[in-house]
């Protein structure tokens, strides 16, 4: 069996004496797509911050590529080829759609590269190039984000909440940029509170609950065995 592109094993976590994550069990299989399900407070994005460096474990630990990361900051996982696309659309709203792509360039990617990238995955951002970043939709700034992790060239992509009050069409073709994506060898893990669209393009899925991963498997048993109440009311 090769070697996962993110493991993590028996992880806890905790603010202060709140303990949020009680021995987290995750494998990504590598060159796949994840879905991270479950209602809101049952640990997905505190678990997103300890495998992106942004928050320490008290116990357990996060293998990427095989290599023990924990403890490990976010710009070092950065260059192993960690990438995270955080809830609520990070870009600049005071600089065009050209300026925020080309500020990856900063970091050593080339500029036609970080444009291609972007244009490439999403047409509709080269129409919007010299337009403030800041007065485009939230679709369009969500693809813009996603545009400028993609330029990094990650091995392991996280996203959080990729959906959050974006109108479900907008989700939809997300989702199936998702899939192009994992089709060039991008692993991705998709934490999400509504199922459904992420499941369409997952190779598998887990479920978290009260801190912990109750279930995980190929998208139709995720489907099969897990009740409404369990997926947030969205599968």
């Amino acid at each position: 069996m090769s070697v996962p592109i993110l493991e993590v094993v028996d992880v806890h976590a905790a603010y202060g004496r709140i303990e949020v994550l009680r021995g987290v069990d995750l494998r990504v299989p590598r060159g796949s797509v994840m879905a991270l399900l479950g209602p809101n407070g049952g640990g997905k994005s505190t678990l997103l911050k300890v495998i992106s460096g942004q928050m320490e474990v008290t116990s357990g630990d996060v293998h990427l590529g095989g290599v023990n990361v924990s403890g490990a900051k976010p710009a070092e996982l950065a260059r192993l080829g960690l990438c995270t696309i955080p809830e609520g659309r990070s870009v600049f709203p005071n600089l065009t759609v050209e300026e925020n792509l080309l500020l990856m360039s900063y970091a050593g990617v080339p500029a036609e590269q970080v444009l291609e990238t972007a244009f490439g995955y999403f047409p509709r951002l080269e129409q919007r190039r010299d337009q403030l970043a800041g007065t485009m939709s939230g679709g369009e700034q969500q693809m813009l984000a996603m545009s400028r992790a993609l330029a990094s060239d990650p091995a392991l992509l996280l996203l959080d909440e990729l959906s959050m009050g974006l109108a479900p069409l907008i989700v939809e073709e997300l989702y199936e940029t998702v899939g192009q994506i994992a089709q060039s060898g991008v692993s991705i893990l998709c934490i999400e509170q509504f199922a459904k669209t992420a499941l369409a393009v997952s190779d598998y899925a887990a479920v978290m609950v009260g801190g912990r991963v109750i279930a995980s498997g190929e998208p139709d048993e995720i489907n099969e065995s897990m009740a409404d109440v369990m997926l947030g009311g969205a599968a």
